[in-house]
């Protein structure tokens, strides 16, 4: 779901940004005098000297007793709107569990950090693997794995990733009961220091 937000998010800045950009492009370079086209009368920038919001706009709602409170109101759900969103991109880091199907009809919820530790585990028993840090993420009955593989000097980067995937991720798709869980697998090798010959 956040994903969808930011990108419908994104999306909305994107045009609203393109479309005051040419706003202000067609008023500055005066375009529509230059290629001879006519602009909507409430188009805001209508010569190089235009501005935005003129002086007899800018103090039009002063007097109003509505003005001050609207504003600060509208400005103070920017910012918690922006605040939510930051927040949101925080917490998304991992799954915190992990829906089971128990063959009874039933769910059963494992917590994801249990889950970690245990493909963690799993994948460093695996010959040449030194250090796997696992990272669950997705949607509780649709985990992704992120694996983070640390090699030991002779370790093979195909053997580990293929080992991950036939063994650590079968496991833990037939122990979950879900058909499919997608990983991102990122390979390190531990370098090792050069031997002296005596």
């Amino acid at each position: 779901m956040l994903r969808g937000v930011n990108r419908i998010l994104t999306g909305l800045a994107g045009v609203v940004l393109v479309a005051f950009g040419a706003a202000v492009l067609i008023g500055s370079l005066d375009l529509q005098r230059r290629w001879g086209f006519t602009l909507p009368s409430a188009w805001p920038f209508d010569a190089p000297g235009d501005v935005l919001l003129g002086r007899a706009e800018r103090r039009k709602w002063r007097a109003e007793g509505w003005w001050w409170p609207a504003v600060i109101a509208a400005l103070a759900l920017v910012v918690l709107l922006a605040l939510w969103w930051l927040l949101a991109q925080l917490r998304r880091g991992r799954l915190r569990e992990v829906l089971v199907d128990s063959g009874d009809g039933e769910a059963v919820v494992v917590r994801g950090s249990a889950l970690e530790e245990v493909l963690s585990a799993e994948a460093e028993s695996s010959a040449g693997v030194q250090r796997a840090l696992v990272v669950l993420r997705g949607r509780r009955p649709a985990p992704e794995v992120r694996v983070g593989l640390t090699l030991e000097p002779h370790g093979s980067p195909e053997a580990a990733v293929r080992g991950l995937s036939a063994e650590v991720l079968a496991h833990a798709r037939a122990s979950t009961g879900v058909a499919r869980i997608p990983a991102e697998v990122r390979v390190r090798v531990v370098r090792h220091r050069a031997e002296r010959v005596g």
